[in-house]
């Protein structure tokens, strides 16, 4: 029921939980007759074999899910698994990067061919996929606004595909700032002299027109794009963190690039004004006026290489 309805990795994330830990335990176990009791020992058994407190949390949900399932089904008339206690799950203590780590980061990655990637990691909060999936056709660069439509995932079996985002929030136009806009514009003068480099060995199809392709033309591997994203964090010198974590700096740039208000909360999708001056008037702190200065350079600093 799963693999028709959900994205491919959505299924592949059910599929390991039940392959891994839910068929070897609970697999023999009549489903009319399993009780919360059962559950519980075998939540406890996963503990034992000191299987991760999100894992678990991930199995327990999996489980949940596949009973109400089964209740839609009428195959039970209860769902026991939402008898039992989800896991804690402590969330690691590592903080997004503030404004100087962020600037000094995006100094660094500035002569790097997806440095206008990083910057809408940074500054737009734009997933891995997400960025990777933008095309030419869905930048407005006159209105200042684009539109997330599609993104590059990998699918085992197949490879790199393109398709289309999950739902209509991830879809929403979002205003474009002027230093995204700039890291754009070079990104494109420096995508036409790849294309002319690699002449009849350009790969890009016509109908796929990607922003950020590689430098013949095909769809970037999310993977390789963190790898990358790796390499320009220890070259910069700055602390290291995921992509995912990065993309949380977005509000604290926006407030830095004096990005209005009204813009900031469409690009952080905040239902209310006050949750985006909440992160307006937070962004004030040590070496502001550092980050400031450093800011206005890399505003001026001209296409390097």
């Amino acid at each position: 029921m799963v693999k028709p309805e959900r994205e491919h990795n959505t299924y592949v994330k059910y599929e390991s939980k039940i392959r891994l830990y839910l068929v070897p335990h609970l697999g023999k176990k009549p489903l009319s007759k399993l009780t919360p009791a059962q559950i519980r020992t075998f939540m406890a058994t996963l503990t034992r074999e000191k299987v991760g407190a999100s894992t678990r949390f991930e199995v327990l949900r999996v489980l949940r899910n596949a009973l109400n399932r089964a209740m839609r089904e009428e195959l039970l008339t209860r769902n026991v698994a939402l008898l039992v206690d989800m896991p804690k799950v402590t969330k690691g203590k590592v903080k997004p990067w503030n404004a100087r780590e962020a600037i000094t980061f995006l100094r660094t990655a500035r002569a790097h061919r997806l440095y206008a990637a990083c910057v809408l990691v940074l500054v737009i909060g734009l997933r891995r996929s997400e960025v990777l999936g933008l095309r030419w056709q869905d930048i407005d660069f006159e209105a200042r606004q684009f539109e997330p439509v599609m993104q590059v995932q990998r699918e085992k079996g197949i490879g790199l595909v393109l398709k289309k985002l999950n739902t209509d929030s991830s879809q929403a136009t979002l205003p474009l700032p002027e230093f995204c806009a700039r890291a754009l514009e070079e990104r494109r003068e420096l995508q036409e002299l790849e294309r002319k480099i690699a002449g009849n060995h350009w790969k890009q199809q016509p109908d796929q027109d990607l922003i950020f392709s590689s430098e013949h033309g095909g769809m970037i591997d999310p993977v390789g794009f963190s790898r990358t994203f790796g390499r320009l964090v220890k070259r910069a010198g700055v602390r290291r963190i995921t992509v995912r974590l990065a993309r949380h700096t977005c509000g604290t740039l926006l407030a830095f690039l004096k990005v209005h208000p009204k813009v900031a909360q469409a690009i952080l999708r905040h239902s209310q004004i006050s949750m985006t001056m909440d992160v307006y008037t937070h962004v004030v702190g040590d070496g502001e006026r550092e980050a400031v200065s450093m800011l206005a350079e890399l505003l001026e600093d001209p296409l390097i290489g």
